[in-house]
């Protein structure tokens, strides 16, 4: 079963059991999702549908530190609630020993000696974790990595 199909499950079961803000936050999803359908006028894949949630993801992260310090609790209690729903769609993160290792085998592939070839292994790095990290921390390992 593709994501998409799981996600449209999962908001026919959230009304079911009336749980508004499950039922909210995968509408939400559901729309950004329809809404690259229709402006690209393709269906999308699981791997694509993974970006949509890792960009939503990150924008409730953002909200989250910005609720976090107008100290609006009940806000950052929401926001909290969503960013676990969404997680819970995406694999599973990498930890940092595998990030490492996978890592060192793309910069002994592409040929990276130093910092100008960042460029190269963040391009590879990208395509092959994909959504299992995100493009913040792979850039500080990979700096790590090469200095």
């Amino acid at each position: 079963m593709s994501l998409k199909e799981q996600i449209k499950i999962d908001i026919k079961e959230a009304m079911r059991a009336k749980e508004n803000a499950k039922r909210d936050t995968l509408r939400n999803i559901q729309a950004a999702i329809k809404q690259i359908e229709v402006d690209e006028r393709k269906e999308l894949t699981d791997e694509e549908v993974e970006k949509i949630l890792l960009k939503y993801a990150k924008q409730r992260e953002d909200a989250l530190t910005q609720f976090k310090e107008a100290g609006r609790d009940d806000l950052v209690a929401k926001e909290e609630a969503e960013l676990v729903l969404v997680k819970s769609y995406l694999p599973e993160p990498l930890e940092d020993a595998e990030l490492e290792s996978i890592l060192k085998e793309i910069i002994n592939s592409v040929g990276a000696s130093s910092m100008a070839d960042i460029g190269k292994v963040m391009g590879a790095a990208k395509t092959a974790i994909g959504s299992r990290a995100d493009g913040g921390r792979i850039n500080q390992a990979v700096k790590k990595l090469l200095s």
